[in-house]
């Protein structure tokens, strides 16, 4: 019969230094590879995931601290791209709920946004610190029709509060409230520089709305909107002062359905 001798006491206090020194050289070199990963094996199924519409080139640096040239585009094989001037920094940490994630565009924000991401089942939630960013206007050209038929000059001022966005189920659930300010816009499709400055306001709550006015111009925009489930339907009108109807004919043609000196605008 095979007798199999048993191991003594004090070989497995021999043994056992071994056995953790081996598991921490296993966990140091996962770590060592997790916080080295390269920033593309993040930015990449990013992209896919916003359907090729924002673009993260050149990416530099790890998933945890990194950087890129940020690019709007017009999707899947469009040729419709503008990059923002200088480049999106980033930084991941884990935290007790998810990750903590700090985003500077240095052309556009004097501070960082700080970005609290959970995960849920079924979805995620956002969390964006208050925050003040300005953006050119121009960037917008990358997302095809009919931004890169307008061609719209300006500036774009966000600003935030409270906002916290969620997805579960499928559906949007947004809290808080952004502003966007769009002042002197103008386009190739006008002589008249510029046209007016706008506003969009969105407002989070049981059904998420959005709301658009004119501050200023000769080119009056307006309307509202509201999230159903997590797709927007929303419904305004486009004019122009009678003086100015002829300066601003085409362009009331390409953003909107025309309706004699007016244009309706529709989405959803």
């Amino acid at each position: 019969m095979l007798r199999i001798k048993p191991v003594s006491k004090t070989a497995r206090q021999a043994t056992t230094p071994w056995a953790w020194a081996r598991s921490g050289a296993v966990l140091g070199l996962l770590l060592a590879v997790s916080f080295n990963t390269p920033a593309l094996w993040f930015t990449e199924p990013l992209q896919q995931s916003l359907g090729g519409r924002v673009v993260f080139a050149d990416a530099r640096g790890t998933v945890w601290n990194g950087s890129a040239r940020l690019l709007l585009a017009g999707g899947a094989g469009s040729r419709d791209a503008a990059a923002l001037p200088g480049r999106l920094l980033w930084s991941v940490r884990p935290s007790s709920q998810g990750l903590s994630v700090d985003l500077l565009a240095d052309c556009c924000m004097q501070q960082a946004w700080h970005l609290s991401v959970q995960p849920r089942w079924g979805g995620a939630k956002l969390v964006l610190s208050d925050s003040l960013s300005q953006w050119p206007a121009q960037w917008l050209t990358g997302l095809g029709t009919p931004w890169n038929t307008v061609q719209a000059e300006g500036q774009l001022t966000l600003a935030t509060q409270g906002l916290v966005v969620e997805w579960a189920a499928g559906r949007l659930l947004l809290a808080g409230r952004a502003q966007l300010d769009a002042a002197k816009i103008s386009s190739r499709l006008s002589t008249l520089k510029p046209m007016g400055s706008y506003r969009i306001t969105v407002l989070g709550g049981a059904t998420p709305s959005l709301a658009l006015e004119t501050l200023e111009g000769s080119l009056q925009l307006s309307g509202s909107g509201q999230w159903v489930g997590s797709r927007l339907r929303f419904q305004g009108t486009a004019s122009a002062a009678p003086d100015r109807l002829e300066a601003l004919s085409n362009l009331l043609n390409i953003i909107g359905r025309r309706d004699g000196p007016r244009s309706i605008i529709k989405v959803g």
